[in-house]
């Protein structure tokens, strides 16, 4: 990804109109996020190094358990995810490649496109990594350092270290969402729902008490049948609910739903918690208290008895829990809302 600014430190970092930051983040001089990228930052949990850039409808989760810190001169390409893992100078973070809790990535790294860093993983400086879950096939030569030059508009030095501290205009409730009709259905949302402004809902569906629906959100009822979203549920930063024509689509009771997820058209039972970057596909079934791993793909008309543990593209059962799964650190705190979002 071509990032070509200048390494010195000087500019004010640069927040495109339809990113959104949620919180307070320190970006560095010289910093872009790009639009539709979300940041979730608690408690000024996030700080993105001098000449970084997070690209298109990328999302970032920081809190203060599991923070986020971003070198200098790193791009992440569109659609990443990096929840509570550390990223070192100059890497190249492909497209749609996600980044898990606990992970470490060194200097200097390149990761493919998809790429899946698991949770706690360490990356050492120079690798060049690949595959779901990722894996290093080599040291970076100089071909890649030549590759990175040129990406770098042939400077690859680094700035000083500099902040500045961006706190997020967002709001959360204040318009529950942009609300569309489509042809005679009109959304229908629950008034203890949280809907952040930047969420946009068409047609026939339903949201239920207490649901969050998170920034960035598009939740799609333009089809032949219904959208419906239980009680407690959460949605969560940049995620796509859409269904094919003649199909539903029905989330019961307290499922959370990680940042950048496409739910299409299936059944996901109560209780059931699916990671981020997860791909659930149309009249496929997940059971109750089950739990989706990251980036897994859970294909058409696949089914899943409750308490599954489901990972793998395409997903397969590889565990089974007594109970349901606990709701994720990266999953909204209620608690947090009003420090991370102006609410109404």
């Amino acid at each position: 990804m071509s990032f070509n600014r200048p390494a010195r430190a000087g500019p004010a970092p640069e927040v495109r109109s339809s990113a959104v930051v949620l919180g307070e983040a320190r970006l560095g001089h010289g910093s872009l996020l790009a639009e539709g990228a979300v940041i979730r930052s608690v408690r000024g949990s996030f700080a993105l190094g001098a000449g970084s850039a997070v690209l298109e409808n990328s999302v970032i989760v920081a809190t203060p358990e599991a923070p986020v810190q971003v070198g200098r001169r790193s791009v992440f390409g569109h659609r990443c995810l990096v929840v509570g893992a550390s990223v070192g100078d100059l890497c190249e973070i492909g497209n749609a490649s996600l980044i898990l809790p606990g992970a470490r990535v060194g200097d200097g790294c390149f990761l493919g496109e998809g790429t899946i860093v698991a949770a706690g993983t360490v990356i050492p400086s120079g690798a060049v990594v690949v595959g779901r879950p990722g894996r290093v096939i080599r040291r970076g030569n100089d071909e890649d350092e030549r590759r990175l030059l040129g990406l770098r508009g042939g400077d690859l030095s680094l700035p000083d270290p500099s902040f500045e501290t961006v706190t997020g205009t967002h709001r959360a409730g204040g318009t529950m969402g942009r609300l569309y009709a489509y042809k005679d259905k009109v959304p229908e949302v629950d008034p203890t729902a949280v809907l952040f402004d930047s969420a946009e809902i068409t047609g026939d569906v339903v949201i239920g008490a207490q649901t969050i629906i998170g920034a960035g959100v598009k939740i799609v009822g333009d089809s032949h049948g219904p959208v419906r979203i239980g009680a407690r549920v959460q949605i969560l930063e940049n995620t796509v609910l859409h269904l094919l024509p003649d199909n539903d689509l029905i989330l019961a009771d307290d499922v959370v739903i990680g940042p950048g997820s496409m739910i299409h058209g299936c059944h996901i039972g109560a209780g059931t918690v699916v990671e981020p970057g997860a791909i659930v596909c149309d009249w496929s079934v997940v059971g109750a208290g089950s739990h989706v791993m990251a980036g897994a793909l859970v294909k058409q008309r696949d089914r899943f008895d409750d308490g599954a543990v489901i990972d793998g593209s395409p997903a397969k059962q590889v565990g089974t829990l007594d109970a349901p799964p606990a709701r994720p650190g990266w999953a909204l705190d209620v608690a947090d809302l009003a420090s991370i979002v102006r609410l109404s």
